[in-house]
């Protein structure tokens, strides 16, 4: 109700408007005293052991996370880690503060229940966010930091970029997502493929190593996040080179391309497609990829996920976790206990004791 209430209000808002306003809110509220507990009690989701995932050296609640390009200079960990998520994804962050692209660049599409964005990376960059996450204190749920290049970097260049992240923000993040998938940054997407990939992923296990060194202790998981515009060909040898490089896992996927069977008339903008136009898609990339790598590769599912069957599709089809974004645009944080309390059925349904024994499900028929 709460939120039926503050969406009517933020939806006659700019898109962007409405965007920051959020997360502002969110990082503001956090620092109120009582103003965490107030969000626990409206939205915190209670841990019961069977949705509890250990994955990466790290304990997670439930299976249910923040996607990247909600927080992208990670000013609302403090208020996100108390609405019932399992983990935060904060950036994507580039080595400089860059602006991004011009405005307008974020589009509702209510009817298809589907965001359209074409930010282009805008952040404040890597030291701002080192120095933000420095003085957060102890974190209560694992935090990803995902990163990418700044749009004047060459891709001949890019390794550099990732590396300069990772020299900076390696101390705070628990595990990092390089960002080769987004549709917004000139030819991003290409470090998907052949050679770049294999030599992007070598320098960025370098650069972990280096770092871990510095600081102590075991290297720091890796994953790498994929676009969903990619034919089975191309999954096969980017889940090859993944697995070969020694990266710890993959989130599948980032936005879309596509634009089929949209009914908004703003569908003709340009830039990556969100929510639920994605679900099907993205659950499918999530199967291939379980496949190609008989399981082994630990795999993040994001895209389109609205509600429980959303996430348990994504579960049964090989994901480890689930990652929500859209879907709390428009449906609001009490969708993650909603979530919770259906995966809960829906295990019990199946027979599964546990939240883990029901990954990769499908593969098993």
């Amino acid at each position: 109700m709460l939120y039926r209430m503050a969406k009517s209000l933020l939806f006659r808002m700019d898109p962007e408007a409405a965007h920051h306003l959020i997360v502002d809110g969110m990082g503001t509220a956090a620092r109120v005293p009582g103003a965490g507990a107030i969000l626990s009690a409206l939205w915190g989701v209670r841990e019961t052991t069977d949705l509890a995932v250990d994955l990466f050296g790290f304990h997670f609640k439930h299976p249910i996370g923040l996607a990247a390009g909600l927080d992208k200079n990670a000013k609302a960990i403090a208020g996100f880690s108390r609405i019932g998520l399992s983990f935060l994804e904060v950036g994507t962050v580039t080595p400089q503060g860059q602006p991004g692209n011009e405005l307008p660049r974020l589009f509702r599409l209510p009817a298809d229940e589907a965001l359209i964005n074409r930010m282009g990376f805008n952040n404040e960059g890597a030291e701002a966010m080192a120095r933000r996450l420095r003085g957060l204190g102890r974190r209560s749920i694992p935090l990803a930091v995902n990163i990418g290049k700044n749009k004047t970097t060459p891709n001949e260049n890019a390794s550099d970029d990732y590396r300069d992240c990772l020299q900076k923000l390696y101390p705070y993040g628990d595990f990092f997502v390089v960002n080769i998938s987004s549709p917004n940054t000139p030819d991003l997407r290409a470090l998907q493929h052949g050679d770049e990939l294999k030599l992007l992923l070598a320098a960025v296990k370098d650069e972990m190593g280096v770092q871990a060194a510095r600081h102590g202790g075991l290297p720091k998981p890796i994953l790498v996040k994929i676009a969903p515009d990619n034919t089975e060909e191309q999954l096969g040898y980017m889940a090859e080179a993944i697995f070969q490089s020694g990266m710890s896992g993959i989130i599948a996927t980032n936005t879309t391309i596509e634009r089929d069977g949209l009914i908004e008339a703003t569908a003709q903008e340009t830039g990556g497609l969100s929510g639920r136009p994605l679900t099907r898609r993205s659950t499918e990339v999530i199967r291939s990829l379980y496949s190609l790598t008989d399981g082994k590769l630990p795999i993040i599912g994001s895209g389109g996920i609205f509600d429980a069957d959303d996430a348990y599709d994504k579960i049964r089809a090989g994901a480890s976790l689930v990652e929500v974004y859209t879907a709390l645009i428009y449906r609001g944080p009490g969708l993650l206990r909603e979530m919770h309390k259906g995966l809960a059925e829906r295990l019990k349904r199946d027979g599964f004791s546990r939240i883990t024994d029901a990954v990769g499900a499908d593969h098993r028929k």
